[in-house]
């Protein structure tokens, strides 16, 4: 496995005329169905980033059709404010990186196809190269995702019916913090649940594609054994990588997007 993505927030012009809201006027919607994406980088999403000479990266602003923007789906943007959710949904919350394509538009809008109406909000919440311990109670990313979430939740109206985690990648490098996941994981769902008083919170987790391939395995089990209420696991394994053999392509991301969209619908919706 690559070892942790080097920093480079030098920004792609495509990208930045991307998220340019300045025109968008502030929005305060209600009934919003609200999903908070979580992880590490492959839910911060790399999908489509590329290397140039020394080291470089940039967004290739390439959006696929299952990721396109829609009026229907909004997202929570860093200074707390509802707005057009648009690919890279994290490029203003994983700032340390450069960001592309990753699952949530994909997710948002197979949900948003099959539900046939309301309105969706999507919370960006991951930040790459982090290790499951950053994401403690107390730790300043636990923090603030669950911030971020009671700030959707201030609404009436507004409900959050899942949370999505793509992370562990960086808890392949040790032994002992791979023996350490479920453990942390579990925690992670406990308190989560009682920081924003949803004890029964959906979670759909996702096992890794990829890591470090001496503890992989461990991290994976623990993954997918987690026996708790309400919690699922869609498993990565064998989705396209990109030469880094680390972060997912456009195209798995697009299909991890559905996988988690199958999930939730399978298992957190009611059939009509």
């Amino acid at each position: 496995m690559a070892t942790i993505e080097t920093q480079d927030q030098r920004a792609n012009p495509n990208m930045l005329k991307a998220m340019d809201t300045s025109t968008v006027p502030d929005l305060n919607p209600s009934d919003l169905q609200i999903f908070i994406l979580s992880g590490q980088s492959n839910m911060a999403g790399r999908g489509g980033v590329i290397r140039h000479h020394h080291n470089h990266k940039q967004w290739d602003g390439v959006v696929p059709p299952e990721c396109r923007p829609d009026p229907s789906i909004l997202r929570l943007n860093a200074h707390l404010r509802w707005e057009p959710a648009a690919e890279p949904l994290h490029a203003d919350i994983d700032t340390g990186k450069v960001c592309g394509v990753g699952p949530g538009m994909s997710f948002a809008n197979a949900v948003r196809k099959h539900v046939g109406g309301g309105t969706f909000g999507v919370v960006p919440c991951a930040v790459g190269g982090t290790a499951i311990k950053e994401w403690g109670r107390g730790e300043k990313l636990y923090e603030e995702m669950v911030k971020r979430a009671k700030e959707c939740a201030k609404t009436k109206g507004n409900e959050i019916r899942a949370l999505l985690w793509y992370q562990g990648e960086s808890d392949t490098l040790a032994e002992q913090d791979a023996k350490d996941y479920r453990v942390n994981m579990e925690n992670l769902i406990h308190n989560v649940r009682e920081d924003l008083d949803l004890p029964s919170l959906s979670i759909i987790q996702v096992a890794l594609a990829s890591g470090d391939e001496k503890y992989i395995e461990m991290v994976r089990e623990s993954q997918k054994s987690i026996d708790l209420p309400n919690v699922v696991c869609v498993d990565a394994k064998g989705l396209p990588l990109k030469e880094d053999n680390l972060h997912l392509t456009t195209e798995a991301q697009v299909q991890l997007g559905h996988m988690l969209a199958d999930a939730y619908l399978s298992h957190f919706v009611a059939a009509p």
